[in-house]
């Protein structure tokens, strides 16, 4: 997690591929079915609204038929033709009682049953006076009308076909059931499935039949598309039936100014292939396992062995020629970029130990010349001061009281100040102390001039039994915490800082920490010269010089921390190039 960052691989392949990709294939699948559904929904609403005009024109031929044989049935009947006559008639067109299955009869003007042919309870019981008032309805020209009567047996709605004689004297009557012409108009279009059902109504709503099975408590006054039945228009809508979506189909009887209508949930309709589709999203399963084993294969096999590549090349940029040649695993191509790291190791490895010698030498000789500037500053040019003092004392004590001993007085001031210069000079370019009281001792006394010499508090602090080391390292660990101590008082604008020397069984470590405002790391030493850190250089070949390593935290704002850890195996044979040298000698 600490390598995570959206500039990663696995990062940028969720976001800029795999989820695109979910997205648009959720998109193609659900907005298909959504598409599919529609289509469908509208579909069934065109088949049933089909459905309905083909079974309202089937109706209307059944009535016109009924309609033209019952008016051939009225021009048989002549002027004053006696009922055994018509009965004869009657006898005659009993082919028409398929279409008439309640039956048929002669009535007179006056509503009396002249004849008939049928169920007797039905022409001998009823009261067809009610027939006489519609007669100014209709004339012998006009068509045959049709009246709704109910049965006496059952009560049931059935149809009378009504039409003049040609004298007006006797009127033709053809009972059928209402039920029977609507079935035979719906057999031949619908077929009731689930939840489906077709009815006719009359214009005072009143159910006349129904094919399947509507609910008990139904309004047919407040029931979709039956007023627009009746308004005689056809069409198709949907409304939200029992929790579920129907299609509500309608069409016109024009003759009988009825309604008929066909409901039928549209998703039953359409289940079959509908619920196929349905199962496109689950498509998307595959997919997606493929973009996560993708992903997986990419992480595992290619992220992680590069993210790990990255943090071996970072080492080895602060010198540990030893992590790159770790194996990472990964593809192929990681592990032969993996072997050229190694080989370009190697290579810049022996390139450093021949720098790293040459550096040596220079550093010795640095040393060298500081032992000699010393030298000469200590012996010399301190020894002349110091004698100079001497002479401007006597001096002054031989004008005692003078103006000329107040300049004398100045003099030796600044005489003096000038010895303590020189011998804090003498002291950074050649640690006396170092030698003398070793490595603890001398950062001691660095801490306690550094604090005496500027602002800044330093606390030291000490750890473990000391052990002494050759004089080469003692005097590079010394070097780098004198450098450390003078960035920190120059750059670091710090108030505080702790220098910590700990002697550990297995190595040695040097801290420097401050509060100061800190600064960005550089994120290898091939950094440090380009971007102005010459003093950070410099303690890194110096640590590098002696085996140790260097590690360097700081955040803007919340100060630094040096650390120097030098293995005790390290210490055994670490000498500058000179120092060996001369040792051999």
């Amino acid at each position: 997690m600490a390598r995570f960052s959206w500039r990663g691989l696995t990062p940028q392949l969720f976001v800029i591929v795999i989820l695109p990709l979910t997205a648009l294939l959720l998109a193609i699948a659900f907005g298909g079915l959504y598409l599919h559904r529609q289509a469908m929904r509208r579909l069934v609403g065109e088949r049933d609204e089909r459905a309905a005009r083909a079974a309202a024109s089937a109706l209307r031929e059944q009535l016109n038929h009924r309609a033209a044989a019952i008016h051939g049935l009225a021009l048989r009947a002549g002027p004053n033709t006696s009922p055994s006559k018509l009965t004869e008639i009657l006898r005659e067109s009993d082919f028409l009682l398929p279409d008439f299955d309640e039956g048929m009869a002669f009535l007179a003007s006056n509503g009396e049953v002249l004849a008939y042919t049928g169920d007797p309870e039905l022409w001998e019981s009823s009261d067809f006076g009610a027939l006489i008032g519609l007669k100014p309805l209709f004339n012998q020209e006009s068509p045959p009308a049709f009246f709704t009567f109910p049965d006496p047996k059952s009560g049931e709605p059935m149809m009378l076909a009504i039409a003049l004689a040609p004298q007006g004297d006797v009127i033709a009557v053809g009972a059928f059931s209402a039920s029977v012409v609507a079935h035979d108009a719906l057999y031949n279009v619908f077929t009731p499935g689930s939840g489906a059902v077709a009815f006719v109504a009359d214009n005072n709503y009143h159910l006349l039949y129904q094919m399947g099975t509507l609910p008990p408590d139904i309004d047919l006054r407040a029931h979709p598309g039956i007023k627009q039945a009746l308004d005689g228009e056809s069409g198709a809508t949907f409304a939200q039936i029992s929790g579920a979506e129907n299609v509500i189909a309608y069409s016109p009887v024009a003759p009988l100014d009825w309604a008929l209508v066909i409901e039928e949930p549209w998703e039953a309709v359409a289940s079959p292939l509908l619920r196929t589709t349905e199962y496109a999203p689950l498509v998307l399963i595959p997919v997606l396992l493929l973009s996560l084993v993708a992903l997986w294969f990419g992480t595992r096999r290619i992220v992680q062995p590069l993210q790990t590549l990255e943090t071996k090349a970072a080492q080895l940029g602060w010198g540990n020629f030893e992590a790159i040649e770790e194996p990472v695993g990964g593809t192929a191509e990681i592990r032969r970029l993996q072997r050229e790291l190694i080989h370009m190791a190697q290579q810049l490895k022996s390139a450093q130990q021949g720098l790293r010698g040459y550096i040596g030498a220079i550093t010795m000789g640095q040393e060298e010349e500081r032992r000699r500037l010393a030298r000469e500053l200590h012996d010399d040019t301190l020894q002349s001061l110091i004698a100079l003092n001497q002479r401007v004392q006597l001096a002054r004590l031989s004008l005692d009281g003078s103006q000329q001993a107040e300049s004398l007085i100045e003099i030796q001031g600044l005489t003096e100040e000038t010895i303590q210069n020189l011998r804090r000079l003498t002291r950074g370019l050649r640690p006396v102390y170092l030698e003398d009281l070793g490595l603890a001792a001398s950062l001691e006394m660095l801490a306690k001039e550094t604090e005496e010499n500027g602002k800044l508090s330093v606390d030291f602090q000490r750890a473990g039994t000391e052990r002494r080391l050759s004089p080469t390292i003692e005097l590079a660990l010394y070097r780098i915490a004198q450098e450390a101590l003078s960035n920190v008082l120059r750059h670091a604008h710090a108030g505080r800082a702790m220098l910590h020397i700990a002697f550990y069984p297995q190595n040695v470590l040097l801290e420097i920490t401050d509060d100061g405002q800190g600064f960005e790391v550089p994120e290898s030493p091939s950094e440090f010269a380009p971007s102005g850190h010459f003093g950070l250089l410099g303690m890194h070949e110096r640590a590098e010089l002696i085996g140790a390593r260097l590690e360097i935290r700081s955040t803007l704002g919340e100060g630094a921390h040096l650390t120097v850890a030098l293995p005790f195996e390290a210490a055994k044979d670490n000498q500058y190039p000179q120092q060996r040298k001369d040792t051999q000698n």
